[in-house]
């Protein structure tokens, strides 16, 4: 007699477990402890074999034999449903290995591993914002283009048209890892060039055409007060010229204060890069030295609330902004690279290409052997260079007339 849902909800477990059969080989199985499974015993190639339906009450009457109906079908297929199931569950356990999610964590484990961790910790925070919420459990494999600019029309749509370029670019780079690693068949993002408008990326504030001001700016850092660590990176910014994101991730292991060096690798350009060290940075450098060169980050200019950390992406500008500098206008942190530009060819006569081999962009190679060799045959004269500036900023600093000297190259 087929079963009714009052019998199966009125059911009560016994010592033994006992079975409460439908129709069709469906029937409820009531364990000792109060467990209701519903099962199917079936038959292929002659092996008897038993089918699991589901738990009640999870799985109510109609849904197991909408479940047997089912695996019927299969049967009479030729089709063995319990072999069926276990495909399907392998399915769903590859697709979950395949999602773009666990691609992309893989991809970032490999591929940013040797990038700095400021940069891993925006490429991440972009895609676990901006991405996963929608594509992350999707099959790599089924993403196509309309997918992913729907995403970044999401961002472009909250006015952060930069980071809709840079959501595309990162998604490509994860495309383009499970092609390779055979999880994909195509990188979909070279379709998407155009779909977004040009980002407009914005200039850094800097007085390119007035020392004047510079000096100014430069005397209210002398007037900084605070955390020690901070008032020297923003007195350091000016005399080094390097991006704030390398200066804030300063370590002591790569500053030989008796060389008068420091060497670290540029993430953003994949180069291994020297900055000379001139007089005014060393005194800065080894005034700190007895404040965090004994702490256990290793960071010269260490975080305010851990020293294993380094400080916060915003705490130069901040400082910045605390001595009423507007530094969306006036000057931020990347505007001292635009200044030596500026101020040391046209006003100092330094040659462009040992400028920019000193902010870590390629120089022009004039000797055929590469760029690696030019950064180093420049090395002697970014020593000048940089201690050349350095006295040009105390100058300016002091209110001095300095007198533009012909430019020589």
């Amino acid at each position: 007699m087929p079963l009714t849902d009052t019998a199966v909800r009125n059911a009560k477990p016994a010592e033994k477990p006992r079975k409460l059969s439908d129709e069709k080989g469906l029937y409820l199985l009531i364990q000792p402890a109060g467990g209701r499974y519903w099962r199917m015993d079936y038959r292929v190639c002659g092996k008897r074999k038993t089918l699991a339906l589901g738990v009640y009450p999870d799985v109510k009457l109609a849904g197991a034999r909408e479940r047997r109906d089912t695996a019927r079908a299969q049967l009479a297929d030729g089709i063995d449903p319990g072999a069926a199931k276990q495909t399907a569950k392998l399915r769903q356990r590859q697709l979950a290995d395949d999602s773009l999610e666990a691609i992309a964590r893989e991809w970032f484990a490999r591929h940013l591993a040797d990038k700095s961790a400021n940069h891993r910790d925006k490429v991440v925070r972009r895609l676990e914002r901006d991405v996963f919420p929608y594509l992350g459990s999707r099959p790599v494999a089924e993403l196509k283009a309309p997918d992913i600019l729907a995403v970044a029309r999401k961002v472009e749509g909250r006015g952060a048209l930069d980071t809709a370029h840079r959501v595309i670019q990162n998604l490509g780079e994860v495309m383009r890892y499970a092609v390779a690693t055979g999880r994909a068949e195509a990188d979909p993002t070279p379709a998407l060039r155009g779909a977004l408008p040009p980002a407009r990326h914005r200039h850094y504030a800097a007085p390119t055409d007035d020392p004047a001001a510079v000096g100014g700016i430069l005397r209210m850092f002398d007037a900084l007060t605070g955390q020690p660590q901070v008032m020297a990176a923003v007195r350091l910014l000016p005399l080094l010229v390097c991006r704030p994101g390398e200066l804030r991730t300063m370590r002591w292991e790569h500053v030989d204060l008796d060389g008068a060096e420091w060497r670290y690798h540029v993430s953003k350009t994949g180069i291994d890069h020297i900055i000379p060290l001139s007089r005014q940075a060393l005194s800065i450098l080894r005034d700190l030295y007895p404040l965090t060169g004994h702490l256990p980050g290793g960071w010269v200019f260490v975080g305010g609330r851990t020293p294993l950390k380094p400080l916060s992406d915003a705490a130069i500008n901040a400082a910045m902004r605390r001595l009423g500098i507007d530094t969306q206008s006036e000057l931020t942190g990347h505007g001292w690279r635009a200044l030596l530009r500026t101020f040391g060819h046209e006003r100092l006569g330094m040659k462009p290409e040992v400028i920019e081999t000193h902010i870590a962009h390629k120089a022009p190679d004039m000797s055929g052997l590469g760029n690696a060799y030019a950064r180093m045959r420049f090395l002697d004269e970014r020593r000048q260079m940089m201690q050349r500036w350095a006295d040009y900023l105390d100058q300016i600093k002091a209110g001095a007339s300095v007198i533009p000297l012909e430019r020589t190259g």
